[in-house]
Formats: C-alpha cells, structure tokens, sequence
C-alpha cells in the first residue's frame, strides 16, 4: 500500500516534480504556440533571425580554435557582468520594486475590485490615474468580440470611460482588470525572453483558470482567488524582467562598442552570448515567492488579503498548514504544473498521484477542472 504524503513538510519527489515545471518555462529552448492574447505578437521575426544568426555564428566559432577561446571569454566575463549586477538589485526589494511598473494605485485597485461591496465610482479615478488600463479597458469594449454585447449603437465608439466602466459591468471589470495589470508587468518587446514570456504566461492563465473553478466549486470569492492567482506571478516575473532588462542593456552597450571597435571576432562574440536562463532559473528560486509579498508591504498593503496570502504560501514548510485562500491557490498551481507536464509528456502517473495527494485534490475538484477550457482565460 502507498504510503500518503498528503499536507506534510513538501517531499523530495514533489519539489522535483514542480522544479522541472519551472526549469521548462524559463530554460527550456522550445518555442510555444501564439496564444490568442499574446503579449509580444510582432517580435516571432526578430526573435527567429536573432536565434538563427547566434547559431550559425557559434557553428562558424567551433571550428576555430582562438575564436572560440575569445568567445568563451568575453561570454563568460558579460554574463559575470550581468549575474553581478542582477544579484546586486535582487539583494533589494525596494530596488527592485523602484524599476517595476507596479505602484500603489493598482494595487488598491485590485483591493477594491474583490471588495464584498464593490463600488464604480471608487474605482474609475483609479483606472483614469493608470492610463494604459483606461487604454486597455477602451479598447477592450470597443472590440469586436465584446461589441456583440451592446446590441444598441454597436457601431458607435465609446471613449468616456464612465460609460466603458458602466458597459463592461463589475463582473467583468473583476476578471479583465487583474489580468490587464498582469499584463502590464509582463516583459514586453525583449526578444531574447520572447518564448519564455509565451510559456511563462501559458502556465499564469491556466493556474488562473483553476483558481476560479476551484474557488466557484466551493463557493468561496471567486474575484479574489482568480485576482490572487494570477497575481502569484508577481514575484517571477520581477524577477525575469530585471535579468532581461540588465542583460538586454549590457548586452546592448557590449555589442555597440564591439561594433565600434570593429574587432569581427570580439562583435561574434557578444553576438553570439545568449540570455542566462539557467542563472536566471536559480534567481527565480531564491527571490520569487519572498517579492510576492515583500512588493506588496513595500507599497503600504501588508494588512492585505492578497499579501497574507502570499506571505503564508512562501513561509509555510507544510501544506497542510495553510490557510483557506493560501491552500485553494496552492492546489490551482498544483493542478496547472500537472496539467502543462503532461502536454508533453513529462510527467509520470505515479508522480501525478504524488502531487495530487500532497495537495489534496479530491476527486470532486479533478472533474470539475479535467472539464475547463484552459487555452485562454474567460475574460467575459
């Protein structure tokens, strides 16, 4: 009989299992689908010709001794460069928080927003200060798969914000705004980090997914438990987004100045250097779960729902232990790392019941979420 390992201090075998999860996103070199509301559409060119150049100039490097041993260098002393500065900025949650697009405002937003009673006028001063939401929620309305749901002037383009407020209704502000946020602190316009921000986001929206199934199942506040969840990728992606900033700018300054120089073998070099994924794999490990909540009481939000939660999550040695929110979020993300596993075969049936019984899946909740659609989240 198979003994439980249900709840207690998290085994070796489920760290395992989630480790390579993460390794996959950030360090794995495949290239995931276009999703439908992808957030770096337009850089698949730049991305492909940058990846293509790199491997025909490290072919070409191979077979010349001293070019090799110049790249080798120059590689290995700009991603020091890079992994010094990194470590540095990552030592500060302040540091990193003073280069995030989060701030105050959208935080008490989202506060708001899974308020028991929430309130349209307190929050549309709040979506006008923040004018890519006001962008976002505008648009949004206006497009044509929503336009459907005005069947009076369909045709006419409504910009006053009130009104776009009032169309799109509480509901549904609840699921497009923390996802707009989200989105908004996603890396953009990097195509060195273009198919791990793809994978990275794949994996936010199906956790996202089977936090609101979960949460509808048991009755409990969906518009938090979906807003928590998709906010649980703070920390992760603080990070990814500091090491693709520092890198992309110190690999930037390298290559103008190799240019300048117009040493061939020097420019190759940096060229061919590629983003630290490994490195920045072990940053994720050691910062992400700590920013979640360290960002939030940085920004006067430590008496929050969503911050005490993320502080339980990152500070509990067991499952079991938990609390409600914490628990029902950790059981979505259990479900979502199973899930994208097994798309390609990497997962075992012995290490799914492994996960499953840890967090304590019942069979009730695994039909509920086998039957979701998870190729994009129901924004309305």
């Amino acid at each position: 009989m198979a003994i439980s390992v249900a709840g207690g201090v998290k085994p070796a075998k489920i760290i395992d299992v989630e480790q390579r999860l993460l390794k996959r996103l950030i360090i794995g070199k495949e290239k995931h689908a276009v999703m439908a509301d992808d957030i770096n559409s337009g850089l698949d060119s730049d991305a492909n010709k940058l990846a293509v150049e790199r491997e025909a100039i490290r072919a070409r490097l191979a077979k010349q001794n001293e070019a090799k041993a110049v790249f080798d260098a120059v590689s290995a002393q700009l991603i020091a460069g890079v992994n010094a500065n990194i470590d540095h900025q990552l030592s500060s949650p302040a540091q990193v928080l003073a280069t995030s697009k989060l701030d105050q405002k959208q935080v008490a937003l989202l506060e708001y927003l899974y308020a028991e009673h929430v309130d349209l006028a307190r929050i549309r001063p709040l979506v006008e200060s923040l004018p890519w939401l006001e962008r976002d929620l505008i648009n949004m309305l206006n497009s044509s798969s929503f336009r459907h749901r005005r069947p009076k002037s369909s045709d006419v383009q409504v910009t006053d914000i009130k009104l776009v407020l009032n169309y799109i209704g509480i509901e549904n502000l609840q699921a497009l705004i923390p996802y707009f946020c989200l989105r908004n602190l996603m890396p953009r316009g990097q195509t060195q980090m273009l198919w791990l921000s793809r994978k990275l986001w794949r994996y936010t929206v199906v956790a996202a997914i089977a936090a609101q199934t979960l949460a509808k199942l048991h009755n409990k506040p969906s518009a938090f438990l979906y807003s928590c969840s998709l906010m649980s990728q703070l920390g992760t992606v603080s990070v990814i987004k500091q090491c693709g900033k520092e890198f992309d700018d110190m690999w930037g300054n390298w290559l103008r100045e190799a240019s300048a120089s117009g040493d061939k073998a020097l420019y190759d070099a940096v060229m061919a250097t590629e983003f630290p994924a490994n490195d920045v794999y072990q940053q994720v490990l050691a910062h992400s779960h700590a920013l979640n909540w360290q960002l939030l009481e940085l920004l006067d939000f430590k008496q929050s729902r969503m911050a005490k939660t993320f502080k339980a999550i990152d500070t509990h040695l067991k499952y079991a232990d938990l609390d409600e929110d914490s628990a029902l979020i950790e059981r979505a993300n259990c479900f979502a790392k199973v899930y994208l596993l097994q798309e390609v075969n990497k997962i075992t049936v012995a290490e799914r019941r492994v996960m499953f019984d840890y967090y304590q899946l019942s069979e009730q909740e695994l039909i509920r979420l086998s039957a979701q659609n998870f190729s994009k989240l129901p924004l309305f």
